[in-house]
């Protein structure tokens, strides 16, 4: 009996990672390619376990990110995929619009570059407003000129990523929960991906591991930079007699240091109205508990040469993120600067998210999407906000990069 011609075997392409952005990869593979077998990996028991299911919900409209940047291209159109995508399957999708405030004139410097940034990016609807024009918009907020960003949105994205896995299976893939990936093994034209008592041979692989992705990377013989460090965001639910205070959603002007967006308040497609997150060093990439704690993923950090290139940079920042850690009424002193009327006694803690933040040998905290190709391993190495917004069209450009029809 004769062996199959290589042209005449089904394609499989391999995801690791069950958030929405190799999902997204996977869904687009199996659109482009009818009939290509996809598998993806999901160290988790579900899908979206991590950064996709704690986030602040917010589809973002492109106000931040440099021009001509992956992330100002990919949040463009990625805005657009997915506010049809939420249509065409029901989910919710509401834009409520959003409020960028500068409080005082020693903001004004970062608020007009931040201006600039929108309009070059084409932000749809944006209006500078002065401080009454900041009042018509939402009556209990503070601040002497804003931007509004109408088309700024919050919809649920792991209804999204469970939506788009149920696409990958109705096409003819599989989803496979509660598989670590363990070992990646590289053989002549293909690709042996070991998770769990599984052993999978694909013919392209898609590192898409979030906290994992530079580890996960490693396996596969990529760079050992950039390495992941994980930043934990706390959030507060405010009380219920106080929601209506905040009718869409109010931000700070961000610091250009850093790739944070500061302590907003943003709605919830539920209902409620949460302040968050903050930032600040994490000790855990796996755990949400306040006082996690992983002695390896630690070590990781503390091992990473940029980490103290940046520590030693901004070691005053990390002290002021400290307190709003430590303290509900200094976390919400800042809060408190964009919407007066709502302190520490009208919150509680809701709970963590953590985020991948890509840091770079020299110290910088990496701003835009990486991704690393090489023998048939697409990895993405940095994927922060928007790439939730981002999802759809990042899956768009990293299947144009890996010529599957070629």
């Amino acid at each position: 009996m004769t062996s199959p011609s290589p042209a005449a075997r089904t394609r499989t392409v391999g995801i690791v990672g069950g958030g929405i952005v190799g999902l997204a990869i996977g869904r687009e593979v199996a659109r482009r390619l009818p009939g290509t077998r996809v598998v993806v990996l999901e160290r988790e028991e579900r899908l979206g376990a991590h950064q996709t299911g704690h986030n602040s919900g917010v589809v973002h409209a492109g106000i931040y990110y440099r021009p001509g940047s992956l992330k100002a291209q990919l949040c463009t159109r990625g805005r657009g995929l997915l506010k049809e995508f939420c249509a065409d399957r029901g989910i919710p999708y509401t834009e409520c619009g959003k409020l960028v405030v500068a409080v005082d004139d020693d903001e004004m410097q970062r608020f007009d570059a931040l201006e600039r940034t929108a309009r070059e990016n084409g932000v749809p609807g944006l209006v500078r407003v002065d401080g009454t024009g900041i009042t018509d918009i939402e009556p209990h907020a503070a601040g002497i000129v804003a931007l509004h960003s109408p088309a700024t949105a919050i919809t649920d994205f792991v209804a999204v990523a469970r939506a788009i896995g149920e696409d990958i299976v109705a096409s003819g893939g599989e989803i496979h929960l509660g598989s670590p990936v363990t070992a990646i093994e590289h053989r002549a034209g293909s690709v042996v991906v070991t998770a769990g008592p599984r052993a999978l041979r694909v013919d392209r692989l898609v590192v898409c591991a979030g906290l994992e992705s530079d580890r996960v990377a490693a396996l596969a013989g990529g760079e050992p930079e950039p390495r992941i460090i994980p930043f934990r965001g706390e959030y507060m639910t405010v009380a219920a007699e106080k929601q209506e205070l905040v009718r869409g959603m109010i931000y700070p002007v961000p610091d250009p240091r850093y790739p944070f967006l500061g302590v907003h308040f943003t709605r919830r497609v539920t209902g409620g109205l949460e302040v968050g997150p903050n930032a600040f060093l994490a000790f855990s990439r796996q755990r949400y508990g306040r006082a996690s704690v992983s002695p390896r993923d630690l070590a990781a950090t503390l091992g990473a040469p940029g980490f103290w290139r940046f520590a030693g940079h901004h070691w005053r920042t990390g002290l002021s993120e400290l307190g709003g850690v430590l303290s509900k009424r200094a976390y919400m002193a800042a809060a408190q600067r964009y919407v007066p009327e709502i302190g520490a006694a009208d919150v509680s803690r809701r709970g963590l998210g953590l985020r991948a933040q890509a840091i770079a040998r020299d110290g910088s905290l990496i701003d835009d999407f990486v991704l690393e190709q090489r023998d048939g391993v697409t990895a993405v190495r940095n994927a922060p906000s928007p790439a939730a917004t981002s999802s759809l069209a990042i899956a768009e450009h990293v299947v144009d990069r890996m010529r599957l029809g070629a």
